[in-house]
């Protein structure tokens, strides 16, 4: 079993993180009005906020959901009807991927892909003032799948999962935006938009997804999902912000089928949604694979057993697990049940020894 050590007055304490599976538990099975859970941001008080699209079932409006502090669903934020800025043809917002800015602001991917994929999908910025959403701002459009945010410093990053849509292998691309930008109507070929600042490949045909999701660890490394390929890329950047490298950091084949949402903890292990597998897999600075845990298909989802997870979020010594499950082709998960839910993994320590 792995750990880590650290010295607490005269008593050395281990983390025991990983090292063997662990099992997630259920941490609140979501309102009837919500049947498709995505991404999810931590609010200062350690209440989340959840993005839900409502694939499984359109007649649900998309929201976006509170979980507090005390693990209570409520909602945070439904969207004004008609939807603001849609595009024509298109019937509603599909909220994906959050981040929160340090002003508290809220920045959302608006996906569209299953609606149009010709450069439909947005980026938004919710203005947050007294923990209620005052107004929404478009940031840009003309993604063809937005998907996953990061935010460090002045700017917002963004995976672009779709870049060339008759692309084989498939390019994704990671996009930058500063957080005063407003109103970008971004190049057509998206290709060519000057927000682009890396590009990812996928060779994976079943499922044709690149880039998806992205995470900054503390030194100002980015790392970026491959979906389809089960791979994860570091982005480093010179002092100016211009990437300097784009490689392969961690791959497992086997193992770690599917990179979906991500977050680090203060260690800079990153914690990624394994869609395909029901799994949530650690990544170690180093880049070894480590499985924290995984479970079969799901037919009773109340057990808590993970079902096509999305997005693993770090909330204190607990991973928090949003279910998409919304069924692929060749994905663990078979088919949709309700409730939708949240799992959680607890990170146990072992018992502190002597020094």
């Amino acid at each position: 079993m792995k750990s880590t050590t650290r010295l607490l007055g005269g008593l050395s304490l281990t983390l025991a993180l990983v090292g063997y599976s662990q099992q997630a538990e259920l941490l609140v099975a979501l309102p009837d009005y919500c049947n498709t859970p995505d991404g999810m941001c931590l609010l200062p008080d350690s209440s989340i906020i959840v993005s839900i699209p409502n694939f499984n079932d359109e007649t649900k409006p998309p929201l976006l959901l509170k979980i507090t502090a005390d693990n209570k669903p409520e909602k945070f934020y439904e969207f004004p009807t008609p939807y603001p800025g849609l595009p024509a043809g298109i019937d509603r917002i599909c909220p994906m991927g959050l981040a929160r800015a340090p002003s508290g602001d809220i920045y959302l991917a608006d996906m569209l892909y299953m609606k149009d994929k010709n450069q439909k999908s947005r980026l938004w910025k919710l203005v947050v003032r007294n923990d209620k959403v005052e107004k929404m701002v478009l940031v840009a459009k003309g993604f063809n799948v937005a998907n996953g945010i990061a935010i460090r410093g002045n700017y917002c990053y963004i995976t672009e999962s779709v870049l060339v849509e008759d692309s084989h292998p498939l390019i994704g691309a990671v996009l930058r935006f500063a957080l005063d930008e407003t109103d970008v109507t971004l190049k057509t070929p998206l290709k060519d938009d000057a927000h682009v600042i890396a590009t990812f490949t996928s060779s994976n045909e079943d499922w044709r997804f690149s880039a998806d999701g992205i995470e900054f660890d503390s030194k100002g490394n980015l790392f970026v999902g491959i979906f389809g390929d089960g791979v994860l890329n570091k982005l480093t950047f010179d002092k100016d912000g211009k990437v300097t490298s784009n490689t392969v950091f961690a791959k497992a084949p086997g193992k770690l089928i599917t990179c979906d949402g991500m977050h680090r903890d203060a260690n800079d292990n990153l914690y990624v949604a394994d869609s395909a597998a029901n799994a949530i897999q650690m990544i170690r600075p180093d880049g070894s694979v480590e499985t924290l845990a995984s479970n079969g298909d799901v037919t009773d989802k109340r057990t808590g057993q993970m079902d096509q997870p999305c997005e693993a979020l770090v909330r204190g010594n607990t991973i928090v697990v949003s279910n998409m499950d919304w069924p692929f082709p060749k994905f663990k998960n078979s088919g949709h049940q309700l409730p939708a839910t949240l799992s959680v993994i607890r990170l146990k320590p072992a018992a502190p020894t002597a020094k």
